[in-house]
């Protein structure tokens, strides 16, 4: 029987409230770590990035507060701990340069996106800066004028045609 075929990417799950509480400077693919048990649940896109993030510590990179739900088919022994830190892999020239800028400018590496890249787990890293309740009100207005816009370029562009 042939191998399935694993190119391309697929998404498992991103984290919406990281773009709406975070600027987003900077971003990083980086690898995970991962069980058995833990990979087959990942196929079946039950994780939560909510408020997963990530630290490095002794130039290596751990992600903290991921919940990966118990896979269905597992049990016991054979299953996994679902809210337990994972390393995640990455040169160490890119994590000793993200250290220096989170030490530096007090940034925060939050998870964005989880994927499955050519059969492998990846995750999407943003570096990024807090955002304060009036910075919230100015990218909203910001993203309905952006709307506005368009709405506007295409009624001009149905009135010619």
């Amino acid at each position: 029987m042939a191998a399935p075929d694993r190119k391309g990417t697929k998404l498992v799950a991103t984290n919406r409230a990281a773009r709406r509480d975070y600027d987003v400077l900077d971003t990083l693919e980086v690898g995970i770590m991962l069980r058995g048990s833990e990979v087959k649940s990942l196929r079946e896109s039950k994780v939560q990035l909510n408020d997963a993030f990530a630290r490095i510590d002794h130039a290596e990179m751990w992600l903290y507060g991921m919940h990966l739900a118990a896979y269905s088919h597992s049990t016991g022994v054979f299953g996994h701990v679902p809210e337990r830190n994972r390393k995640l892999l990455a040169h160490k020239s890119e994590i000793l340069r993200w250290k220096a800028r989170v030490d530096l400018e007090r940034l925060a590496i939050v998870a964005l996106s989880l994927y499955f890249k050519d059969g492998r787990a990846k995750l999407e890293l943003g570096l990024a800066k807090g955002r304060r309740k009036g910075d919230h009100r100015q990218a909203l207005i910001k993203k309905e004028a952006d709307i506005e816009a368009r709405r506007a370029i295409s009624a001009a562009r149905r009135e010619r045609g």
